[in-house]
């Protein structure tokens, strides 16, 4: 059920609301009504009083019988990115790696059995996903879903895999549970993940870690190739040690924003 929890602070009708947001996909970028209620197992006359609510807050756009999400919803994704200063500090380190390598540059961070985009630098090219900020993978499909599978502790990763991914993509079987454990070790062991068409066909990558100023792994960086114009050999030997250097100088950015001193002071009370 819809906005159902356990806790006794549980904020049901916030929820639900979310509840409504999330039922927004790719595959339904806009619905009815009854849709709506569908997708989230709502009662009609409550998800009416949730769009119009979200509607009136400028999250949702009503056409004559169909709903919508609007552009401000990404404020809420980004708030979490801009609360990391992790943008900001990778830009300038991604766009200089895409002018070296002629290719795109992403940045992801793990989402139950999803990554999810967080930065991105991109290069007009004919490649079979659509990748913006916010996308959602399967992780382990992706070089950087690789990546941060493999910085997790066992019981962490076992946690993760058995969740459903959200993508919407269909479960990869191109490999068994041990295969995959197998790979991840090798991940671990010499930091870097590739991503041979496994994602979509014609779509290979590669992935390292990118660390925060505790020195654990927050989030990946990648470089990605059209499969029938980079070969792998490119990929591994020339793009590679340039996408080390870039997560490199990322990671020590932002452990010294981390380390910055900042102070809160509160504000003195207004005199008559």
């Amino acid at each position: 059920m819809a906005g159902r929890g356990r806790g006794p602070d549980f904020v049901e009708a916030l929820a639900r609301g979310l509840e409504v947001l999330t039922a927004f996909t790719a595959d339904r970028p806009t619905m009815t009504l009854s849709q709506v209620a569908a997708a989230t197992d709502l009662a009609r006359p409550t998800a009416r009083r949730l769009l119009l609510t979200l509607e009136e807050l400028g999250y949702v756009a009503a056409g004559p019988s169909r709903y919508a999400l609007t552009p401000k919803v990404l404020d809420l994704g980004m708030a979490y990115v801009g609360s990391l200063g992790l943008w900001d500090i990778a830009r300038p380190h991604l766009e200089a790696l895409v002018a070296r390598t002629g290719e795109s540059s992403s940045m992801a961070q793990l989402d139950g059995s999803d990554i999810v985009y967080v930065a991105r630098v991109a290069v007009p090219k004919l490649i079979t996903l659509r990748v913006e900020i916010g996308t959602r993978f399967p992780a382990v499909q992706t070089s950087q879903g690789k990546v941060l599978l493999a910085a997790l502790v066992p019981d962490e990763l076992a946690a993760v895999l058995a969740e459903p991914s959200r993508s919407g993509l269909p479960r990869y079987i191109g490999r068994t549970t041990e295969q995959l454990h197998d790979e991840l070790t090798e991940v671990r062991a010499r930091g870097w993940a590739l991503a041979d068409e496994e994602l979509a066909p014609g779509v290979r990558s590669v992935a390292v870690p990118v660390r925060d100023g505790t020195g654990t792994v927050r989030a990946a960086a990648n470089v990605t190739v059209h499969a029938a114009e980079t070969s792998r050999e490119t990929l591994l030997e020339d793009h590679l040690p340039l996408l080390l250097r870039a997560a490199g100088q990322i990671s020590g950015d932002w452990a010294a924003w981390q380390r910055r001193p900042h102070v809160e002071v509160a504000a003195r009370p207004r005199t008559a």
